[in-house]
């Protein structure tokens, strides 16, 4: 509700009054809303199912249709599938299962093989349609399969890609963003089916509860999103077309090439993207290309607002070697955070950690599996009080050379940790830059010590020079003169009869 009030409101420039009446809620409530200065989530209440099969319901059509393309002997009965929903944490009987078994084989059996259509015809800026593909493609020397967005414009045809690992929310709302950039605005609708990253829940009709999180992107964007019918994918013919057609031209070239990075395969499906508008005519208007049809859209499209902050936000707890976990690998965080539950900021690429409203770590995402990614700089609070941790500490095998080569310097004597600890305590207060500047020139003297370092580094640092100021007092060119005669003189005679 509250994304339909600002669209009526910043969109189609309706009064708060016409508002009220429409959404059938108080002017002052909507004036209230309106005056918040962002998009906040809506808080829903707990959803009740009708039946307590209903949240398997598209399992056991998925299962049913998939059946239908195996020979019979191979078909999952009822009584499997009642035990695989089992495992799943269904409660509820065998005999209400199979019911419901029933009647969707029926329903399936009967549905026409083929189906009759009406073409449909969009306006410049009214919709576009969002979809996903699953594609494979060699990145850093291994065949990956990866998720591939499909955005489209239903009026000029315009299309953009973006690869990813998942299709999880950041994901979706990273893809919003690059596809309303690369053209150039944002349509007044969106065409979706009901992915579980949009739909918490399909109702019987068009009714839909829809995730918070995707209700507030389009809130921040400012577009309708409208969601298709289940099991009707002609609803977005367009998009579905787009998959097909792309998978036959960019991804054969694609499967052929190799990858250094997921970021350096998508800067290739930008620029194959742009290409294709530039060459692919448009199906309604033959004698245009579909970037020049995208010209005349982009003068129907809302202007790109301030990219949406689409990172999803889960508490994460601190091991006491001070790392966090998510999916399957491990991060680390400054040691005073141990034992603490602090805020996780999911983006596409980056983890951001978050605690008391400040940020306090990042991380570049690794979708590899059991992976531990440090920062060293996390553990120098803990190194001076356990020093002799740095001879075998997983951390500090990745600082720079020059700190590596003074370790070893160092290690050599009594008591080197305990030094090596000294000199890894001054980077909070001096920063990195200068310590290794200290350390490369006590390494160039060939017998470095704790102590060369922080006397080139207190030279470094040295107090800035101050400035000589000079004082010259201010000397009076003539002095007053104590004469009490002058006060008689501004007496007035009557004042002086007075006095007498």
């Amino acid at each position: 509700m509250l994304a339909k009030i600002r669209r009526m409101y910043f969109r189609e420039k309706l009064s708060i009054r016409e508002i009220s009446s429409r959404c059938n809620m108080a002017r002052n409530t909507v004036r209230r809303w309106l005056r918040e200065p962002e998009m906040s989530e809506p808080q829903y209440a707990e959803r009740q199912s009708e039946s307590i099969v209903d949240p398997y319901i598209e399992q056991l059509r998925q299962w049913i249709q998939a059946d239908t393309h195996r020979p019979k002997r191979d078909r999952r009965t009822a009584k499997a599938m009642f035990e695989a929903i089992k495992a799943q944490g269904f409660t509820g009987s065998y005999v209400l299962l199979a019911v419901h078994v029933r009647k969707l084989q029926v329903e399936i059996k009967n549905a026409p093989l083929r189906k009759a259509f009406v073409p449909l015809a969009f306006a410049h800026g009214e919709a576009f349609q969002f979809d996903w593909s699953c594609e494979y493609a060699w990145i850093g020397g291994l065949r990956r399969r990866i998720e591939v967005a499909h955005c489209k414009l239903a009026s000029s045809r315009a299309f953009w890609l973006v690869a990813y690992y998942t299709q999880s929310h950041e994901m979706l709302f990273d893809a919003h963003t690059r596809s309303f950039e690369a053209f150039g605005g944002i349509p007044r609708r969106g065409i979706y089916d009901n992915m579980k990253t949009a739909v918490d829940k399909v109702h019987k009709g068009k009714k839909r509860s829809v995730n918070a999180r995707f209700e507030a992107m389009c809130g921040h964007y400012l577009f309708e999103p409208d969601f298709c019918n289940v099991a009707s994918g002609w609803e977005k013919g367009i998009v579905e077309k787009n998959v097909q057609d792309r998978r036959r031209q960019i991804w054969i070239e694609a499967s052929t090439m190799r990858w250094t990075s997921l970021a350096e395969l998508n800067i290739w499906l930008a620029e194959r993207c742009r290409n294709a508008w530039d060459t692919l005519r448009h199906p309604q208007w033959q004698i245009m290309t579909v970037g020049e049809v995208l010209q005349d859209e982009r003068l129907q499209l809302m202007p790109m607002p301030k990219p949406f902050d689409g990172y999803v936000e889960q508490p994460v707890r601190v091991s006491s070697t001070s790392l966090i976990h998510f999916m399957r690998s491990r991060y680390s965080v400054p040691t005073p955070y141990a034992h603490r539950v602090v805020s996780l900021h999911i983006y596409p690429d980056l983890l951001v950690l978050v605690a008391d409203g400040r940020e306090i770590a990042r991380h570049p995402r690794s979708f590899e599996r059991y992976q531990t990614i440090y920062n060293w700089q996390h553990y120098i609070p803990l190194i001076g009080q356990k020093p002799g941790a740095l001879r075998n500490g997983a951390p500090f095998a990745t600082m720079p050379e020059a700190l590596q080569s003074l370790q070893r310097h160092l290690l050599k004597h009594p008591g080197g940790d305990r030094v090596m600890a000294q000199v890894l305590s001054v980077i909070p207060i001096h920063g990195l830059e200068a310590v290794l500047v200290a350390v490369e020139i006590a390494l160039e003297s060939g017998r470095p010590s704790g102590e060369h370092v922080l006397n080139v580094l207190g030279r470094l640092k040295g107090p800035p020079p101050q400035e000589n100021i000079l004082s010259i007092p201010l000397v009076l060119q003539e002095e007053p003169e104590a004469n009490v005669s002058r006060y008689e003189q501004l007496r007035s005679s009557s004042e002086i009869d007075n006095v007498k």
